[in-house]
This record gives structure tokens, sequence and C-alpha cells, in this order.
């Protein structure tokens, strides 16, 4: 049954704790935010900490896959993390323990990027990107199939695309990302894992950031179609598969700061990571207030800017009232001990 996301916590002692006696287990569809947000007293707070950053693990399957899939990515022996740790579980990559060759390559480090710019949320943003009155139309039939509730919400409201960019609602495109990662400094050799589903538009829409960056890997340039094949119609799994890469990452950065699999990697890095976790986060008002005015700048300050940009980001902020402990989990409401 649909759980309401407001639910209060009573609601599960008296609708869904029956179950869980009858049966023993309770599976929950479309579970996604519930119980992510306020208000829920301390206890509850940190038993949910305690569920979601130690008790839950990826099954076998994933945790064995995973361990295969960063393994790949990073070629060669590699310091192994608390998060890796708490991934893998006892499916730890299998590097060697000794570098027993003197000229054995240095081990790869890599960067994860979430490239949030799938149909979905290229079409429920509203924004222009340049496609022209064909993508347009193709948007706007995606949102009437797919979104209706969109469509009925917005009839009576004008914003222009224009607007929703300069306020930050827009995702950003490939070749924002490669402008971003750009001014921090990153370099064309850049090791870059790409997470997430379809690019809207193919490869070339692509072009533009595969051209700044060419050492671009996907789980499935790495992973054989057999590796592959039990995952392949379960789009979570799949998902799964780019959240342990992304997490184990040594800097992880994502391009929209409202996506689910973001926000619950930014979590974790930050639980887990021991603050030597680096997340690349943009605050797209600015980001787009800074593109705006790229006439009148030149690029020595526009990397100053871009990177003051990702600087203010960068520090653990306390959790605001509403904000969701998934992504902000270091503060007192959700403090847990190990033992």
């Amino acid at each position: 049954m649909e759980i309401m996301k407001e639910a209060m916590p009573s609601y599960y002692i008296e609708a869904i704790l029956p179950i869980l006696q009858r049966n023993g287990i309770v599976h929950f569809l479309g579970f996604g935010n519930r119980l992510g947000f306020d208000p829920l007293p301390p206890h509850l707070q940190r038993l949910r900490c305690k569920c979601n950053f130690h008790a839950l693990k990826f099954v076998p399957k994933i945790q064995k896959l995973g361990s295969t899939l960063v393994q790949r990515i990073r070629k060669h022996k590699s310091k192994l993390t608390e998060i890796d740790k708490q991934l893998f579980g006892k499916y730890m990559p299998n590097f060697e323990l000794e570098i027993r060759n003197r000229n054995l390559k240095r081990p790869v480090k890599y960067l994860a990027l979430h490239m949030r710019f799938e149909v979905d949320m290229v079409a429920y943003s509203l924004c222009d990107f340049g496609g022209g009155q064909r993508e347009r139309q193709e948007l706007q039939m995606y949102r009437e199939e797919h979104f209706p509730t969109l469509i009925t919400r917005i009839q009576n409201i004008s914003i222009s695309p224009e607007e929703l960019r300069i306020s930050g609602k827009c995702p950003l495109t490939p070749e924002e990302a490669a402008l971003m990662l750009s001014a921090l400094g990153y370099k064309r050799e850049t090791y870059i894992y790409l997470a997430g589903s379809h690019i809207y538009g193919g490869s070339s829409r692509l072009q533009p950031f595969m051209q700044l960056f060419p050492n671009v890997v996907t789980k499935e340039d790495l992973l054989s179609p057999e590796e592959l094949e039990p995952f392949k119609n379960f789009s979570s799994q799949l998902a799964a598969l780019d959240f342990i890469a992304c997490a184990s990452s040594d800097v992880f950065a994502m391009t929209d700061t409202g996506s689910q699999l973001s926000s619950l990697v930014t979590g974790y890095r930050i639980y887990h990571g021991q603050g030597q976790a680096s997340t690349l986060r943009p605050n797209k008002k600015r980001f787009a207030k800074i593109l705006t005015e790229h006439a009148d700048i030149d690029w020595g300050e526009f990397q100053n800017r871009v990177q003051n940009m990702i600087e203010e980001n960068q520090g653990v902020t306390p959790r605001g009232r509403g904000r969701s402990v998934y992504r902000l989990p270091r503060t007192p409401g959700c403090m847990c001990k190990t033992r």
C-alpha cells in the first residue's frame, strides 16, 4: 500500500507493526524518503541512523559485483577505507596486499560524477536546453505521458525557462559539468566514472564533455553483459552499483543537488568518510549567474568564482528542520554508536 510521505511514527505502529508481527517481514513499495524528515523524537532519529548507516547492507550479489566494479575502476592496489568496509563486507576488492613489483603503476584515483541529465529530470525541470522546437515538443509529450499532475499544476503559472535557469532550477548540462570540473582544475587525463542512466540527447549531447575529459568509463564499459544480465531488468539494482562506485570514489561530483542517488551518496560519504571523502556540490543558482556573465569575465575570474562556490559548500553544516537525514547525517539528531 502507498504510505504517505508525512505519515507519523504512530501510523507505523498502528498499521505496519501488525503486518510485521504476522509475517515476520514487510516489503515497502515506493518507500522513498518516508521517515526521512522531521518531526521525529530523538530516540527514533538515532534508531533510524543505526538502521541506515550500520544495519542496512546490500545483498551479497550486489556487494560482490560492486567490489568487482571498483576493482576494475582502480586497476591496481589501493588503500581501502572505512567506506569500503561498510560497502563490501566480506567481498572487499581483491587488491594485492604487497606491491612486489616496483614498476607497478600507482593506484588509480578516480572522480565519480552523477550526471543527472536523463529524460525524466530534463522534462520535469521545464527548462530549455537549446534543442529547438523539436526538443521542446518531445519533452512536452514526455511530460503529458509521465507527469500529468505537473501539467495540471503549471497550467495557470507563467514562468519562462530563463527565469527557471536564473533561479537555479535547471540541472547542469554535460557541457556545464565539463566547465565546472575544468574550472576546479581537473585535467584532460582525469579518470572519471560516469554514473546514471542514458544521457538525454545521447552521444551528441555528451560530446562536449568527452572532448575535455575523454577518460570516462561506465559500469557497462567495465562489466561484461553476462555479469550485468541478472541486474538488467532491475533499475534499482543497477543504481546500487552506481551508488557503490560513487561512494567509494576519491572525489564525488554531482550536477543536480536534489536527486536521490546524489543525496544518499553524499550522506554516506559524510557519515563514514571521516572527513576525507570530498564531494563537489554546485550551487546551481550561483553557477547560472556565473555562466550568464561569461562575456564579461576572463577564464581566471571564472575559475575563481567557481572554486569559491564549491568551497563554500564543502563544510558539513547542521541539519536544519525539515532537511533529509540521509543527506545530512552528522548532526546530534542522527548520531548513533556502533556498539
